[in-house]
């Protein structure tokens, strides 16, 4: 499956690289790795953009590894391309110049956890599953789920959220402080420990979200939950969308604090039974969890039961039991693969894309949406964190079929046009990259990406942090 990408920047002299190669070799030894099948592993793999594998890859171990790999480049004007696990979808991880991939998956070490204060310590390619093991003794949790076992480096990279996010909100809430690998190998600290700060520009956030554009992350300190002393997940079926969504804005308004609500289309309903061995209504679902004590719990999940029915919802039913907490969010997480499982073939592709528009809006924008669905006659289930107007459509197209993958891309452009003009934005959560690139003049304005151009030139002014995305070349 592919599509067209324009903003292509040129690669390095092949002397160049040859000679940044060769030192790369005599620093790191059989850490670098030049074999095509783990470049092509370093490029992009999980949706329809063209994999551009880098030229090298580089296992980093420590955060002197990265510096030198960005002295050695920085001197041949060779890219250099951060990757924790290769879970983004935008193709943030491509290397459309070539160029050197540092790999940060050794550098995976919880370095200090503060429990009194609330935060911890990590290098880059901790992943969300093996901090929460870490940190599970201490009765403390990183709430941020993307859904995959993202490494936190490139969930601050990326600015990632996921089902948590409607209480405790994204990346860009979590991260105190960074430390960030700049474009001469020197380390900026961008913070401290203290969960406020009015000292000076605000640098931390100006690398969440970055996309390893400007610098490397090399270090984090994050905040941290206390477990709550009861977590309930329930469910109900809506008979339309409409009510579904309904249900959700008059839950936000009313105060209900959720910790997570998502819907369920009745396509994705009805892959998830057939993947997941279930036996949900195949109509509009909410997939619910609230935290706290026993009564607040209780209390939160009475007080939804009788929105959804006002809302059309039929009964809600929820429970406390681990097992089948974990058996009802599994099929939520496992979304993608039934919806792969509902057309297999070689030449089956599936691609995940997102928008998100304010909660008043998003009712009609999923309406519309399946709408356009159905007039184009393509297969595109849809899931949402709803509860901050967040939706993802997992589109499934032939990729040797012309004519549906041409309708493809249309469903794709009319849907983020949508968004855009219902003063929402063309990614709530999967980054810019290089698919959603042509969207962001239309979303903030010329002013806007002269701006981005500029902090770009100021903090890697040889354009060798991941050339190529974000902003496109003016």
């Amino acid at each position: 499956m592919g599509t067209t990408i324009t903003n292509n920047p040129p690669r390095p002299e092949p002397k160049a690289l040859a000679s940044a190669l060769e030192q790369l070799a005599a620093r790191f030894g059989n850490r670098l790795i030049t074999s095509q099948a783990v470049r092509e592993q370093h490029g992009h793999t999980t949706t329809w953009i063209p994999n551009q594998p880098p030229d090298g890859v580089v296992m980093a171990q420590e955060t002197a590894d990265i510096q030198d790999v960005v002295r050695i480049c920085a001197r041949h004007r060779v890219p250099v391309i951060a990757f924790g696990t290769g879970t983004s979808l935008e193709g943030q991880v491509n290397a459309p110049a070539g160029g050197i991939s540092i790999d940060l998956r050794d550098m995976n070490k919880v370095l200090a956890v503060h429990a009194e204060d609330l935060d911890c310590v990590i290098q880059p390619g901790v992943t969300r599953k093996a901090l929460n093991e870490h940190l599970r003794d201490q009765g403390l949790f990183f709430p941020i789920d993307p859904g995959a076992d993202a490494s936190l480096g490139g969930m601050a990279s990326t600015r990632a959220s996921g089902t948590n996010a409607v209480r405790y909100g994204t990346m860009r809430d979590s991260v105190l402080a960074l430390k960030v690998v700049r474009g001469d190998g020197e380390i900026i600290t961008t913070g401290t420990r203290a969960k406020k700060s009015s000292a000076g520009y605000d640098l931390t956030h100006l690398f969440v979200g970055a996309e390893g554009t400007l610098g490397i992350i090399s270090e984090l300190t994050i905040r941290l939950r206390g477990i709550p002393e009861t977590i309930a997940a329930g469910a109900v079926s809506f008979e339309s969308v409409h009510g579904a969504c309904q249900a959700v804005i008059l839950a936000i308004q009313t105060g209900i604090p959720v910790a997570r609500i998502e819907l369920l289309n009745a396509a994705q309903v009805q892959a998830c039974n057939a993947y997941s061995k279930l036996t949900l209504p195949e109509t509009p679902l909410l997939l619910m969890e609230f935290h706290g004590s026993e009564i607040e719990v209780a209390e939160q999940s009475k007080a939804f039961g009788e929105i959804a029915r006002d809302c059309g919802g039929g009964d809600f039913s929820w429970t406390t039991k681990p097992e089948d907490r974990t058996k009802l969010w599994q099929a939520r997480h496992d979304a993608y693969w039934s919806v792969k499982a509902l057309r297999p073939g070689d030449s089956i592709g599936v691609v995940a894309t997102d928008v998100c528009v304010p909660i008043s809006r998003l009712a009609d924008c999923v309406g519309e949406t399946e709408e356009d669905l159905k007039r184009l006659n393509l297969l595109s289930p849809i899931v949402g964190h709803v509860g901050d107007g967040n939706f993802h459509c997992s589109l499934v197209c032939d990729t040797n079929d012309a004519a549906e993958m041409a309708r493809g891309e249309e469903f794709m452009h009319r849907l983020v046009e949508r968004a855009q003009a219902m003063d929402g934005t063309c990614t709530g959560e999967h980054g810019i990259g290089q698919g959603k690139q042509k969207y962001l003049e239309a979303e903030l304005g010329p002013e806007a990406l002269d701006a981005m151009r500029a902090l770009k030139k100021a903090l890697d002014p040889l354009n060798i942090f991941n050339p190529g995305k974000i902003v496109p070349e003016a």
